[in-house]
């Protein structure tokens, strides 16, 4: 019994502590995805380092060189290329002898209609703006997924921790039955269930390793780097309502503005461009000629294009409707995902402090089991139960601190709140 007494005594040491380092073990399965933490990193760092090499970067920028182009065109001083027209003309004549030769030459300009230029500036400054709130914009989104990844890591490690302290605890057990067995102080069945026991918690560490793992690759996928912040924890950022400066509010308003912006300049373009003509003419030949030269000026004024040009103005007017209704939907999902986050961080409170009284009163319930085997009131079986029951609820503590701090980031990230 004493032998018994005294691992039960471990047994419950055991199940208290969960001080193994994910870091330190060695895996079970010879597949390992290394991350090691960086003092030197910072969330905010993270999330710097990861847009520079997110996949919508290149689209990004692409969105400012458009920009830098419309402002361009809009600085010139006129609304399109510039023609040179050239002519040249031989007759020959019917009461002289010899030929006559008719040069023309000429140049055509488009001219600006009335506030097409200003438009057009409206155009560019409007697709500069909207260039950098979808770079915030997403930078938001980033953040989001580095958070998640981040937390993610931190439930899987303690999962995995736990598991390992299980392990060590039925490696003894197994070890301690076998012993009693060869003794004759217990049956053979009780070495039968440490074993069992044993091959389960062996399983369930393996699974909670591989899950370790996808944990730690889908963070180093996200952020293309092996390294980690030592403290990613945030302050909750408590907002009552989603605001308007939400950065994907921002960004999505900057595309209707700029869309209306485009159908602004569009319909000052009106039935065409005016253009303004100048050129010279001339005529030379034979000593009866007149040799003369002259110099034209005249203007094209176009009208009656509306019909033509209505087409253009309704797609661009679909377009911007279309990011109006966008916009609306996204403002519902936003205030959902308000709502959601500020009900998980309620509940999760709730949860926290009823799992550490549950943790509490199964240590408890564990020390009084291991008393009772060790005078033989309750058989192995039971006290495998309880302290799996002890386990559990220690786990579930420690999960619901992780998921509560998580809670606090995902929150801040519903409300548009960057690292």
């Amino acid at each position: 019994m004493f032998a018994l007494n005294l691992f039960s005594r471990c047994l419950f040491a055991f199940w208290l502590t969960t001080s193994l380092s994910f870091a330190e073990s060695t895996p079970i399965v010879a597949h390992e995805d290394p991350i090691e933490i960086d003092e030197s990193l910072t969330l905010p760092k993270v999330v710097d380092l990861t847009l520079e090499k997110f996949p919508d970067m290149t689209w990004l920028n692409s969105l400012e060189d458009e920009a830098a182009a419309i402002a361009q065109r809009s600085k010139s001083w006129t609304a399109g290329a510039s023609q040179v027209t050239t002519s040249f003309q031989e007759a020959a004549t019917g009461t002289y002898k010899g030929r006559l030769h008719y040069i023309d030459a000429g140049v055509q300009i488009p001219l600006w209609n009335i506030g097409q230029r200003d438009a057009e500036q409206a155009v560019g400054e409007q697709a500069d703006t909207s260039a950098k709130t979808q770079t915030i914009a997403t930078k938001l989104r980033v953040a989001g997924l580095v958070r998640g990844a981040l937390w993610d890591i931190d439930l899987q490690k303690i999962r995995y921790e736990q598991a390992q302290a299980a392990i060590k605890v039925y490696e003894e057990l197994h070890e301690k039955i076998g012993r009693r067995v060869e003794l004759g102080d217990l049956p053979r069945s009780d070495a039968l269930l440490a074993q069992t026991e044993l091959l389960q918690k062996r399983s369930a560490l393996i699974q909670a390793e591989a899950e370790l793992m996808h944990a730690r690759k889908r963070y180093s996928s996200i952020t293309q780097m092996t390294k980690v912040p030592k403290d990613y924890h945030e302050k909750l950022v408590d907002l009552k309502e989603i605001e308007q400066n939400h950065p994907s509010l921002v960004a999505i308003n900057s595309q209707i503005n700029r869309k209306q912006a485009e159908l602004d300049a569009m319909k000052a373009v009106g039935s065409g461009q005016t253009n303004l003509l100048a050129g010279v003419n001339g005529d030379m030949g034979n000593q009866n000629s007149n040799h003369t030269a002259s110099f034209n000026i005249g203007v094209t004024v176009p009208f009656g294009g509306s019909d033509h040009l209505a087409p253009q103005l309704a797609a661009i007017n679909v377009e911007l409707n279309k990011l109006i209704a966008e916009r609306e939907q996204l403002f519902r999902d936003l205030q959902q995902a308000h709502h959601e986050a500020e009900h998980n961080l309620e509940v999760n409170r709730a949860e926290l402090a009823n799992a550490n009284e549950l943790k509490t009163a199964t240590e408890n319930l564990l020390n009084m089991s291991r008393t009772a085997f060790s005078v033989g009131e309750i058989d192995l079986m039971d006290l495998l139960k309880i302290g799996d029951k002890a386990q559990q609820a220690i786990l579930n503590a420690k999960e619901r601190a992780v998921m509560l701090e998580r809670d606090i980031a995902l929150y801040n990230q519903a409300v548009g709140v960057m690292p």
